[in-house]
């Protein structure tokens, strides 16, 4: 009855905080392993420095953004997480979620490992890249990027996204320049560069992140039990007049009153929706 229940309550969870509740679960395996075995699992799973040492354990470009170095590390990236995610969700559906986050996880990598391979101060460092911070600021910054004029509650003020974008891309250029954690400052960079980009892009009609949705399709296909294939039989169907179903006719018309909240949005601010409006909007969220 438990274990129902807990799997109940977990698939009510939006993407993000689903994400973040496996998150928090991996941190206190891990911390387990150590306090227990006395090693962690981790150095299957950091992301090297190393190209030949990368090579040997591909899958440590996604999997380095599940385990954190500590408390600290992991709460505020899951803080991050949980209220941009909010908003992200409010406009997207949760493909558009995990193409944004992993995308800027990938990114953010790609650019720790390019960073420690190129750069002359960095070839002789030994580091590893682990935590969500690259895919968090992806999430941040595409929502920053999309609805730059959207103004946001911090404490007794209101500041526009983009001033909370820009201020957070300044204080990693800061701590690069005077600071300690340069290979997870560049990753944060790699997510933040990709998450602009891809809201940008999409305003133009643009998604980048359709061929990693293809993608992750056909890995989840490769993994999906092979249903029996019922024997073949022949049935004849009348023919009909009809080119579109009505369910296909609601489909689209559902669709168009999404796009048109989402194009308003984007001229104008969240804001200046009406409630119903709003209220549509999050329920196709949950939706999908």
């Amino acid at each position: 009855m438990a274990s129902g229940g807990l799997q109940y309550n977990f698939a009510r969870l939006s993407i993000a905080e689903k994400l973040i509740a496996l998150n928090v679960l991996v941190f206190i395996l891990d911390g387990l392993s150590r306090a227990l075995l006395g090693n962690s699992v981790a150095n299957w799973f950091e992301l090297p420095k190393d190209f030949t040492e990368f090579f040997g354990q591909p899958w440590s470009l996604v999997t380095y953004s599940f385990f954190h170095a500590g408390i600290g590390h992991i709460f505020w990236n899951m803080i991050m997480l949980y209220f941009s995610g909010r908003i992200f969700l409010n406009l997207f559906d949760n493909q558009r979620f995990i193409n944004v986050y992993f995308l800027g996880v990938i990114f953010g990598g790609i650019v720790f490992l390019l960073s420690y391979n190129v750069f002359p101060t960095l070839l002789d460092t030994n580091s590893v890249l682990i935590g969500a911070s690259a895919g968090v600021t992806a999430v941040l910054i595409f929502i920053c990027a999309y609805i730059p004029n959207q103004e946001v509650r911090i404490i007794f003020f209101n500041v526009k996204l983009w001033h909370v974008g820009a201020f957070f891309i300044l204080v990693d250029l800061v701590q690069i320049a005077y600071g300690g954690n340069v290979g997870g400052r560049l990753a944060h960079l790699g997510g933040a560069f990709l998450g602009y980009v891809y809201a940008r892009q999409l305003l133009k009609g643009n998604d980048i992140g359709s061929g990693f949705t293809k993608f992750r399709d056909a890995v989840v296909q490769l993994f999906k039990p092979r249903e029996k294939k019922a024997p073949m039989k022949t049935v004849y169907k009348k023919k009909t007049a009809k080119n579109k179903s009505t369910a296909d006719y609601d489909k689209e018309a559902h669709q168009r009153k999404i796009d048109g909240i989402l194009d308003k949005i984007s001229k104008s601010g969240y804001e200046s929706l009406s409630k119903a409006e709003k209220d549509f909007l999050f329920k196709a969220g949950k939706e999908d």
